[in-house]
Parts: structure tokens; C-alpha cells; sequence
């Protein structure tokens, strides 16, 4: 009797055909568990296992896959993970080639939020210690925000009808999608290198998690924290606290909130001059009151000659009277000359200048002053801001004004 063919497989054979075997009986797969072994290769491809309590699985994340992850894979992080099996022929290994990954239990975004809050607080970047006080009055303000957005007018409008002395310089930058955090970083930097200014105001109205995710980025609280001047941050929310504002020296929940800072700070300090202005007054008046004692004391023990000590009491109470009314007289032109410059540092405003007639113009879409003619070209659409409203408008014709030639 003739013995059947036996076939004999090699090596790369065997595994090709268990390599087909799971990619049809398995294939794609969503797959749980506990991430060890974890190693981010110089190509950017990660390699890890995947574990439970009784069996570890190989698996490996290609750069194109990983490129856009939010969060930090670490050793100990459980994980559902998408990919397919797939069979590794040089070793005859099985492993997973993942994908998609999720953090378990958690969003991607809020784990990646969680584990830059606990890097950064860990090198210090929150710490009591290092916010600054604000200024006792700021009466100029820099604001990082939108040029077109809520925050700011609700900023400028609380600080015309409160503190209209405050001028505002305006850093004007995207406040949501993948450029603004950069340019929130450049408006920081550049109010920085500006001499005059005393606190900056960095804001955005409200909006939803991912709106307002420009200020979780790494690169803002750290701007934030090594800036020379004090900063507020005034970003719109309800329940969560970004990382601006637990880098900021003082935060806020809304633009309003932070203008009303300002205004209260000058309020008490007009309330501070009032009270230092009464007690000087007072102190005054009880240096002669006591001066006025010895003297009667003084006449009363001497007793002669009666007529002349009575006489030089008389001078004392005029002398009294003149003091006092002199005392008086300078405390009240102290007052109108604070109040002049009150009225003076208004005047600069640029709320008040515009309340005369002028106006402010944008070159669109950047959003620009323009100080110049020489930078406008016809067909350039300008963004005309007036003491009530604005309007778009359209360059037509331009005019620059010629030097007279020597």
C-alpha cells in the first residue's frame, strides 16, 4: 500500500499561513486593556504590550497613526485600543496594530488636559508664590483678545462708565482653532516689550470646552507665567478652570469681571486719598487744639499782667482760625488739582476721542490700525470704528501726502 504525500512547511510558510489564518478569522478588532512596556522609538512609532491579569499582548502604533494623539501614553494607562492582528514574521509573533486609541473611562482631550496640569504644577507654574499683586491703579492696560469679539466691547464699555482715565491698548489675536494659541503667545510677548503698560488683560467670551481650549495650551500658560507684567485672565466659562487661569496672577470668570477690577481699584484709591485727606484734617486740628491748651494753661498760671496774656490769646485764636482755613483752602485745591487730572487722563482716552467726532480704522482682515495712507491700496476694505457703532468700508482712491522736495 502506497503511503499518502506528506507536505512539509518552512519556517515563513507556517507563518504566512497562521498571518492568513487571523487576518480572517480575527482582523479588525476593538481590543482593552493595561499599557506596560511602553517605548517611543527615534522613527516615532510607539511599541508597547497590552496586559490583563493573565495574558500580554504585543502591540505596536505607527507614526501616522499616533501623529494627532492628545494624550501621553504612559505605562499603567488603561486603554481601548482599534486595530488589526496581525503576525510579526522575522520573531513569529502575534501583536495588534493599533490604530485608534482612547483613554478608558475618560476623554482623550481631558486626560491630555490632566496630565499637562499635573507637568506644569509639578515645575511650579501655579504656585501662590509667584502670582504678582496687581498695581494699585493701572491707567494703562493692554487686552490680548479679538478685535471682533464680545470680550471686548463688554471691557470697554465697563471701563467708559467707570474708569474712563484707563487707556486701553488692544493686542488683537485669534482666540480659538489650531493657530490661536500662537498668536495669543506673540500678543503676551509683544504688550510685554511695550514700556507704558501696566497689566494685561488675556480674554475670550464663553464658549464650549473645545472653543476654549487655546488656553490649555502649554505654550499660553507658560507665556502667561514668565510675563513681566501682572496678567488677568478673564476667559468666559462656568465649571471649568483652564490652564491660563491658573497660571494668570489673578483670574476671572468673565471680560466684565476683569474690567470691574480696574474700576474698583480706582474707586478705592479715591476713596484711600479722601480718608488720608480727613485724617490729616483731623490730626491738624488736634496738634493746635492741644497747642491752644498749654497756651491758656500757660496764661492762667502767670495771672500778670492779665490784659497782655488776654491780648496774646486773641492772637492765638486768630492764628487758629487763619490756620485752619488755610489748611483747608489747600486741601480743597489738592483735591481739584487731583480731580483735573482725573478729568485730563479721561480726556486721552481713546473712548473720549472718539466721543469727538474721530474715528478708528481697521485694515481688515488683520485687523490692523492704519496711521498711514501709504499703506492702503485701493480695493483694501476698511473697518471704521465711531464713538456709537461701526461700518465696513472700501478704499476707492488713495492719497499720499508728498514731502516738499528740498
Amino acid at each position: 500500500m502506497q503511503k499518502p504525500n506528506k507536505h512539509i512547511y518552512t519556517v515563513s510558510e507556517i507563518t504566512q499561513a497562521i498571518k492568513c489564518l487571523l487576518e480572517e478569522k480575527v482582523g479588525e478588532v476593538w481590543l482593552e486593556g493595561e499599557i506596560s512596556n511602553f517605548k517611543a522609538a527615534a522613527s516615532g512609532h510607539f511599541y508597547f504590550s497590552l496586559k490583563d491579569q493573565n495574558s500580554l499582548l504585543g502591540a505596536a502604533m505607527f507614526a501616522y497613526a499616533n501623529k494627532g494623539l492628545k494624550f501621553r501614553l504612559e505605562d499603567g494607562l488603561k486603554v481601548i485600543c482599534f486595530g488589526k492582528i496581525d503576525v510579526y514574521a522575522p520573531s513569529g509573533q502575534y501583536k495588534i496594530i493599533v490604530e485608534r486609541i482612547e483613554p478608558q473611562g475618560v476623554g482623550a482631550q481631558q486626560l491630555a488636559f490632566e496630565q499637562l496640569k499635573k507637568k506644569l504644577a509639578q515645575e511650579g507654574l501655579f504656585n501662590p508664590e509667584h502670582k504678582r499683586e496687581l498695581p494699585l491703579m493701572p491707567f494703562t492696560v493692554g487686552i490680548v483678545t479679538s478685535a471682533k469679539g464680545a470680550a471686548l466691547r463688554d471691557i470697554l464699555q465697563i471701563l467708559k462708565k467707570g474708569a474712563a482715565c484707563v487707556d486701553i491698548v488692544l493686542r488683537s489675536v485669534r482666540v480659538q482653532g489650531e493657530q490661536a494659541a500662537g498668536e495669543i503667545v506673540e500678543g503676551i510677548a509683544d504688550l510685554n516689550n511695550l514700556k507704558h503698560l501696566d497689566l494685561i488683560i488675556v480674554s475670550r467670551g464663553g464658549g464650549s470646552s473645545e472653543d476654549l481650549w487655546s488656553f490649555n495650551e502649554e505654550a499660553v500658560a507658560r507665556a502667561i507665567y514668565n510675563s513681566r507684567l501682572p496678567v488677568i485672565s478673564a476667559v468666559g466659562h462656568q465649571i471649568d478652570t483652564t490652564l491660563a487661569d491658573l497660571a494668570a496672577d489673578v483670574f476671572v470668570e468673565t471680560p466684565s469681571a476683569a474690567a470691574k477690577i480696574i474700576v474698583d481699584r480706582k474707586n478705592a484709591l479715591l476713596a484711600q486719598l479722601a480718608g488720608l485727606g480727613y485724617e490729616l484734617d483731623l490730626s491738624i486740628n488736634q496738634v493746635i487744639g492741644e497747642l491752644k491748651n498749654k497756651l491758656t494753661a500757660f496764661t492762667h498760671a502767670l495771672k500778670s499782667p492779665r490784659d497782655h496774656l488776654l491780648e496774646k490769646q486773641q492772637q492765638i485764636d486768630e492764628l487758629f482760625s487763619g490756620l485752619n482755613y488755610n489748611l483747608r483752602h489747600v486741601l480743597e485745591l489738592s483735591g481739584q488739582r487731583f480731580s483735573s487730572l482725573i478729568q485730563r487722563l479721561e480726556a486721552l482716552s481713546p473712548l473720549a476721542v472718539l466721543s469727538r467726532g474721530y474715528s478708528l480704522n481697521l485694515l481688515l482682515p488683520q485687523g490692523v490700525i492704519v496711521k498711514d495712507a501709504a499703506a492702503l491700496k485701493a480695493g483694501d476694505r476698511l473697518k471704521t470704528v465711531l464713538h456709537k457703532g461701526e461700518f465696513i468700508s472700501l478704499v476707492q482712491e488713495v492719497h499720499v501726502e508728498r514731502e516738499n522736495l528740498v
